[in-house]
């Protein structure tokens, strides 16, 4: 490397200044520099240009002679990976940092396109260097970095621009800290955490966290929304396991998934005679609630009857079962959630606008998982490691890696059943690599690769075939529909695809 470019390099790391002579001529830090070691500047604080006049604070320093073998020993001291590449993406600069953190050797690297060295998830579509040349000024972000270990790792980079003396873009600089080291979020990660099972260090999943920990500390009702598969379940039983009503039951009931003659008495339970088949008196959710919380899933699905039901609840804390005479009270929190905008419900005439005021005390979005697509590495290694413990294949933990190429194209994927589609991407990925590394021809169609002509896919049933099927019900025990969830397909489809095929399945 050119000794012009370790100058550059060593300007925009360590705020500090040298002539073409290797003198120090300025140094932004509070002291002069000690044994012609600087250590600890980032580069983030750093002016990142070029020329020293047009920084705030700089001084002149004492008069220090610089050769390149000091200057690449200043920039191997940062407690921070540094990376340098040219116009072309080509690497020629990897310090000792980057090879910690990466795993990675510079001898590995060096001269390589980084896309080519790193890929998904650390090229991801916020990444300057992937702009060709383009100055868009320096961008700093939370990423992650699959190591040369297999080991996911939290970072956090910042990216500037490297310029000649006439301002031409002529490569990009890259400085990122092992952030999960720094605040333990690894120790975290390592052991069930306190947001019942929520898995995500993106910023987005930070801030869910600590509204989280906010709410539970109060008995108003939370409404969660968010797209089919974002955790919305997850996230109202994190509400309970956080809040002072933890010890008491947490009951949850999807409002979507019962016809409107049972609704009424599964959550409002009925007594004996209230209607054919009700032999018995029977308890509904609410009073099994007691004390504790109950989760209404799909709560706009409610008929209007029962939403007017529910209202008395929330105003005065008490409800007459199905067929009953007396009105209970029952002491519950309530949490609800929908995939729909129950705000547009209200305006549309299908959601009592009451209703919605009384629920919406609290409201808590979840982001979908294309917006938090730096969580997708660690959602797949928790994911891969749940199924390794107990998927078979002598029931070892970490026995499945994901190829870089398998991760690029699970980055590029919108993930539009976000995290439960990820999930059931993984099942399937595992049953069809057997075990062992995860490339991209195990995933899903809809990750593996383009379509058929026309830019249509094939349906589900085309996606299994009679090897997949069988080695689902093998780990399965013939649990068909076990099998069908960890293909990540319909009960329907897999009985469907065993019924045209009796012969290659064993059937």
């Amino acid at each position: 490397m050119s000794f012009k470019k370790m100058r550059q390099i060593c300007f925009m790391t360590h705020k500090c200044f040298i002539d073409l002579k290797g003198v120090l001529l300025y140094y932004g830090g509070p002291n002069p520099p000690e044994n012609q070691i600087l250590m600890g500047f980032s580069m983030r604080q750093s002016a990142g240009g070029t020329r020293p006049e047009d920084c705030d604070g700089w001084k002149e320093a004492p008069s220090m002679k610089f050769d390149p073998k000091t200057l690449e020993h200043i920039l191997d001291n940062l407690r921070e990976g540094v990376i340098a590449h040219d116009r072309d993406r080509k690497i020629f600069f990897f310090n000792k940092k980057a090879e910690e953190i990466t795993g990675l050797s510079r001898k590995e690297v060096l001269g390589r396109d980084c896309h080519e060295a790193f890929g998904a998830p650390l090229c991801g579509e916020a990444c300057s260097f992937c702009d060709d040349g383009q100055d868009r000024g320096r961008s700093e972000y939370p990423s992650v970095l699959l190591a040369q270990n297999g080991e996911t790792k939290h970072i956090e980079i910042s990216i500037t621009p490297m310029k000649d003396d006439k301002g031409r873009v002529t490569g990009a600089l890259a400085s990122f800290s092992d952030i999960a080291e720094i605040m333990g979020l690894r120790e975290k990660a390592s052991r069930p955490g306190p947001f019942a099972g929520i898995v995500g260090q993106d910023i987005r999943m930070l801030r869910l966290f600590q509204q989280i920990s906010d709410v539970a500390r109060y008995d108003y009702p939370v409404h969660i929304s968010g797209e089919t598969g974002t955790g919305k379940e997850l996230t109202a039983a994190a509400i309970h396991s956080q809040s002072p009503r933890a010890a008491a039951p947490f009951v949850p009931i999807n409002c979507g998934a019962l016809p409107e003659t049972l609704i009424e008495s599964e959550l409002f339970g009925h007594v004996r005679g209230a209607f054919s088949g009700a032999v018995r008196d029977k308890k509904g959710r609410f009073e099994l609630a007691r004390g504790g919380v109950i989760f209404l899933d799909e709560v706009a699905e409610l008929s209007l009857k029962v939403q007017v039901k529910l209202l008395r609840f929330l105003q005065e804390g008490t409800f007459e079962k199905v067929g009953g005479e007396g009105a209970l009270s029952v002491n519950a929190r309530v949490i609800s959630a929908s995939n729909k905008d129950i705000k547009k419900e209200a305006a549309a005439g299908r959601f009592r606008e009451d209703l919605y005021y009384r629920l919406n005390v609290i409201p808590i979005h979840l982001p979908p998982l294309r917006q938090r697509k730096n969580d997708i590495p660690l959602l797949a290694a928790h994911f891969l490691s749940r199924a390794g413990s107990g998927a078979g294949d002598g029931g070892k933990t970490g026995e499945f890696l994901i190829s870089p190429e398998a991760l690029s194209r699970m980055m590029d994927h919108p993930w539009p059943g976000n995290v439960r589609e990820l999930q059931n991407a993984m099942m399937f990925a595992i049953v069809k690599s057997g075990g062992g590394v995860i490339r991209p021809r195990h995933l899903p169609m809809e990750l593996s690769g383009p379509g058929p002509a026309g830019g249509k896919r094939r349906g589900p049933l085309k996606k299994l075939d009679a090897e997949i099927v069988s080695k689902a019900l093998t780990q399965t025990g013939g649990n068909k529909a076990a099998a069908a969830r960890l293909m990540g397909v319909s009960r329907a489809t897999l009985y469907r695809f065993l019924a045209a095929r009796p012969d290659e399945t064993g059937e």
